[in-house]
C-alpha cells in the first residue's frame, strides 16, 4: 500500500514475528546488568531525581501506591513531569525526555500541540470548560469522525474507552438478543466487571481481575488471538448458551499489537461474528486516527458494527471516550424523554429499546473542541503518516542495535506503535488443559515482568520514557534527527545487557 495516507507502509509478517516472540520466551533472560542498573539507580534516580523521589514519597501517604493512573508505575519510583510539548517531556527536576509513551498513544501530533491548545484557551475565555449544555462542536466534532470512519454512522461521545466498551456491550444485547460476549484474548477492553477477563496474557480468565466474583462473567470468554478456529469454536458452543451479542477485537492484535495479528485474522473475525448473529466491536482506542484517520478498519478493509474510540477523540484533553458505529445499532441508544412511539393519530411505530448510559461530563465543550482540532490537524498534517515512518525508522534501529549486540529481542512495528520485545513477558499464555503449567506461567512472567522495569528504568536514565519499557508510540512530531538521538540512547543501554543468572536457573 505504500502508506496512501496510513501510518503503514508494508505490513509485518505477523505469523513470523510470532516465531520470533516464541523463540524469545524459550531463551535465557537478557537484561540490564545488575551493575550497570545499580549505576543508572544512584548516579541517575539517586542524585538527579531528588525531588520527585521527594513528592512520591509524599504522595504515597494520601494515594494509594503514590500515583494516579498505571502507566505512571515506573522503576525504581514514578518520575513527577511538569511540562509536555512536542516530542519532549521535562521532569521536576528539570531533566529532559523524549516522549515515546504519547500519553498512552493518543498524542499523535505531540503532546500539548501548539494549535490545539489555541482554540482550547480561546474556548476558556468564552464558553468555559462545561456548560451541562448542548454545545456547538458536539456535531462538528460528531460529524467529522462520521466522515472519517465510514462505519461510524452515528457517534456518542463519552467519559473514557472503558466506558464506551461498557456502552457497545449493551447496545449488541439490545440489538442481537443474545446474551454472551467474546473478547480477543490478552485484549484490554477497559476495566468494568464484565470485561476484565482474559488481560494481557491470553487464558488467564479471571486471574487478574480482583474484586470481581466470578459469577459476573457468565456470559464473557476470551478467544485466542490469531487463531479463527477458536473464535469458530466458542460461537458455536454459545449458541447453545443464549448467542453471542459481540466479538470484541483490537484490530492491531491484543494490548496494542503486542501479539500481532494477520489481515486474514481480522477478516475473519468479522465474517465470523456476523455468521453467527453477533455484532463486531473494533476496539480502537489506540489505532483509531493513528494508524489512519480512518482507523485500522480501513486499512484492514473491515466494517465493524461499532467501533470503540477513546483518548483521541478529545485530542489527549478530558472527557475522552466515545462509540460510534451503524446506525441500526445506535439506534439502541437514545438521549433525551423517550416516549416509546408515534403521537397521537399517528401509526405506533414499533419501541425500540434502548440501552442505558450516561456521563455528565461526557461532550464537554472543551473535549469536543480539543477532539475536533486535533483530528482536522492530524488531516491537514499527514500525521498519521509521518508518525508511521518514524516508527518505521525507529523499529529499523532497533533491529540493527539487537543484531550487533547479538540480543535476543525482538522489534516489530505496526505503523507508529512499535514494540521493543526483551523478555516476552505478554507472549506467555495459560492453557487450562495443561492446569500444572499455570504456576510455571505466573513464576516467569513475574520474573521477567521485574527485568521489563529494569530495562524501563535504564531506558528512562537515558532520556526515553517508554510504556512499560516495551511499547513505543511515535509521534508527528519526531524528525529523522530525533529518532537517531533515541537510537544512540538505545545503544547505550544494549550494551550494557547481558545474559543474566538466577537463583532457580538449572546449571
Amino acid at each position: 500500500m505504500a502508506y496512501n495516507g496510513f501510518a503503514i507502509d508494508e505490513y509485518l509478517d505477523a505469523i513470523q514475528v510470532t516465531k520470533d516472540l516464541d523463540e524469545l520466551i524459550k531463551k535465557p533472560i537478557f537484561s540490564i546488568k545488575p551493575d550497570a542498573l545499580k549505576v543508572y539507580e544512584e548516579e541517575y534516580f539517586g542524585k538527579k531525581c531528588q525531588k520527585s523521589k521527594e513528592m512520591i514519597d509524599k504522595a504515597k501517604n494520601i494515594i494509594p501506591g503514590g500515583v494516579q493512573h498505571n502507566l505512571a508505575f515506573n522503576y525504581p519510583f514514578p518520575i513527577v513531569m511538569t511540562k509536555a510539548l512536542g516530542n519532549k517531556l521535562y521532569d521536576i527536576d528539570g531533566n529532559e525526555y523524549f516522549d515515546l509513551l504519547q500519553a498512552g498513544g493518543p498524542t499523535l501530533l505531540g503532546s500539548n500541540d501548539p494549535f490545539v491548545r489555541e482554540k482550547v484557551i480561546e474556548l476558556l475565555n468564552t464558553c468555559g470548560p462545561s456548560t451541562g449544555l448542548f454545545h456547538e462542536y458536539e456535531y462538528k466534532l460528531a460529524e467529522l469522525i462520521h466522515q472519517c470512519v465510514p462505519s461510524v454512522e452515528k457517534f456518542r461521545m463519552l467519559g473514557s474507552g472503558t466506558e464506551a466498551c461498557m456502552c457497545a456491550l449493551r447496545i449488541a444485547r439490545l440489538k442481537t438478543g443474545h446474551k454472551n460476549v467474546l473478547k480477543m484474548g490478552g485484549a484490554y477492553h477497559g476495566w468494568s466487571d464484565q470485561m476484565a477477563y482474559g488481560m494481557r496474557v491470553p487464558g488467564t480468565k479471571n486471574i487478574k481481575s480482583g474484586g470481581v466474583p466470578m459469577f459476573v462473567f457468565k456470559h464473557t470468554d476470551e478467544f485466542f488471538p490469531g487463531d479463527l478456529k477458536s473464535l469458530k469454536r466458542k460461537l458455536r458452543r454459545n449458541r447453545l448458551r443464549g448467542g453471542t451479542a459481540a466479538v470484541y477485537i483490537e484490530p492491531i492484535g491484543p494490548e496494542s499489537g503486542t501479539r500481532p495479528v494477520t489481515k486474514q485474522f481480522v477478516q475473519g473475525c468479522e465474517k465470523l461474528a456476523h455468521k453467527y448473529g453477533a455484532l463486531l466491536v473494533c476496539d480502537e482506542v489506540v489505532s483509531g486516527f493513528r494508524i489512519g484517520v480512518g482507523g485500522a478498519q480501513a486499512y484492514y478493509g473491515i466494517d465493524p458494527d461499532l467501533t470503540i474510540f477513546g483518548k483521541i477523540v478529545a485530542g489527549g484533553y478530558p472527557g475522552a471516550g466515545g462509540v460510534g458505529g451503524h446506525a441500526d445499532c445506535m439506534a439502541h441508544l437514545g438521549a433525551g424523554l423517550d416516549t416509546g412511539g408515534a403521537k397521537k393519530g399517528k401509526k405506533k411505530q414499533k419501541k425500540i429499546k434502548k440501552a442505558m448510559c450516561g456521563g455528565t461530563m461526557a461532550a464537554t465543550p472543551i473535549s469536543c473542541v480539543a477532539g475536533y482540532y486535533a483530528i482536522s490537524e492530524i488531516i491537514k498534517r499527514n500525521a498519521c503518516e509521518v508518525a508511521g515512518r518514524m516508527g518505521d525508522r525507529l523499529t529499523k534501529g532497533l533491529q540493527e542495535l539487537i543484531k550487533k549486540y547479538n540480543l535476543p529481542f525482538v522489534a516489530f512495528n505496526i505503523g507508529s506503535v512499535c514494540h521493543l520485545d526483551t523478555v516476552g513477558t505478554m507472549h506467555f499464555c495459560i492453557n487450562w488443559k495443561k492446569i500444572w503449567t499455570i504456576p510455571h506461567v505466573l513464576k516467569e512472567t513475574t520474573k521477567r515482568q521485574r527485568e521489563m522495569e529494569h530495562m524501563g528504568a535504564a531506558y528512562m536514565a537515558e532520556g526515553i520514557v517508554t510504556l512499560a519499557g516495551s511499547r513505543l508510540y511515535t509521534s508527528a512530531a519526531y524528525t529523522e534527527a530525533d529518532i537517531d538521538e533515541v537510537l544512540r540512547r538505545f545503544e547505550n543501554v544494549f550494551k550494557n545487557c547481558a545474559q543474566l543468572e538466577f537463583p532457580d536457573q538449572k546449571k
